[in-house]
């Protein structure tokens, strides 16, 4: 075989190593972790955003992304796909990354918790700046989150209290920060003194 055609069969090969390599790689824009699901008794309660929760949508809780983000999530084990509306907060556990509805859940098989890989698909198109704070509790009774905060107040200087209707507690979130890097920050001053602790968006109504 001529040397020329013996060189062009091995740029063709590198170039098709390189490619399978680079479909190996991670997506960097995609955020993976822990997902769970509600339905009962939240299904028909108000989410954060004001829509009535329909478990039977596909919608989905989130920390940080705006409402009416949609978002693609893939269950990692089968590979199976869903897209998703942001219409609510959560999940409130430090792990967790989103927190599907009933319907969304069965679409990716999903009878419990699943590692998931989350692309964000579209977002509002306007919108205020995104407000962060870090959230280091949740009560049922308001006097016990009120004693947190106040301590949260005293050691951190910002501190408040909000009521959530989908599940009736109240969240003491702590802070009042541009970027979610310096929430991100705040949220390990936080654990050191008062536990597991996350970021989450602060939205208007808060």
């Amino acid at each position: 075989m001529p040397a020329r055609n013996l060189m062009w069969i091995a740029v063709a090969a590198a170039l098709l190593l390189a490619g399978c390599k680079k479909e190996n790689k991670p997506d960097p824009a995609a955020q993976t972790g822990i997902a769970s699901w509600y339905g009962h008794p939240y299904d028909g309660r108000l989410t954060a955003s004001g829509e009535t929760y329909d478990m039977e949508k596909l919608t989905a809780a989130h920390k940080t992304f705006p409402f009416g983000t949609v978002l693609r999530v893939e269950n990692t084990v089968n590979n199976q796909t869903v897209e998703v509306r942001v219409n609510d907060r959560g999940p409130f556990v430090k792990d967790r990354v989103i927190d599907l509805s009933h319907a969304a859940a069965q679409t990716i098989t999903m009878p419990g918790i699943a590692n998931v890989r989350v692309w964000v698909i579209s977002t509002p198109p306007t919108r205020a700046a995104d407000v962060f704070a870090v959230q280091v509790g949740a009560f049922a009774q308001r006097k016990e989150a009120e004693q947190l905060r106040a301590q949260m107040q005293e050691k951190f200087g910002t501190a408040r209290l909000v009521f959530r209707q989908g599940d009736q507690t109240w969240r003491v979130l702590v802070g009042m920060e541009q970027t979610q890097e310096s929430a991100d920050a705040l949220a390990q001053q936080v654990e050191k003194v008062a536990g597991p602790a996350f970021v989450v968006v602060v939205d208007s109504d808060q």
